[in-house]
């Protein structure tokens, strides 16, 4: 078994497809409109899906907004550099929501980013102690 994907519905196919690949730097590996399920879907990553674990991107046509909820947490991208990736980031209109350090009660260096959806998305040094 492999991790295939991870699934998030998007209110704006569009913007969120130029978040995680101009802001992120994933490619656009695919995306299909299905007209008669109404919907889209795309699929980003840092590589090719049979080697990789992607993002799907869900849009259901005439839905703009989810609510979150309380149980969804974070995707996690390991980043060589944290400060220097938030400093790209923020250059590329990305919004950061925890500034760069060190985790709370840990030393691992984290930042996270929102995605125009709100969903989290954790950095993490590659250099983890916790």
């Amino acid at each position: 078994m492999r991790l295939l994907h991870t699934m998030l519905r998007v209110g704006d196919m569009d913007k969120s497809i130029a978040f995680y690949t101009e802001v992120l730097g994933m490619t656009l590996l695919r995306r299909k409109d299905y007209p008669d399920g109404q919907f889209t879907l795309a699929f980003v990553g840092y590589g090719n899906e049979a080697d990789n674990s992607v993002i799907e991107l869900t849009y259901n046509w005439g839905v703009d907004s989810y609510e979150l909820g309380t149980g969804y947490g974070h995707i996690a991208l390991e980043v060589e550099d944290v400060y220097k990736a938030c400093e790209d980031i923020r250059a590329r209109g990305g919004k950061i929501t925890r500034e760069p350090g060190p985790m709370k009660h840990g030393s691992s260096i984290l930042a996270f980013v929102e995605d125009p959806d709100g969903y989290k998305i954790e950095l993490l040094s590659p250099h983890r102690k916790d």
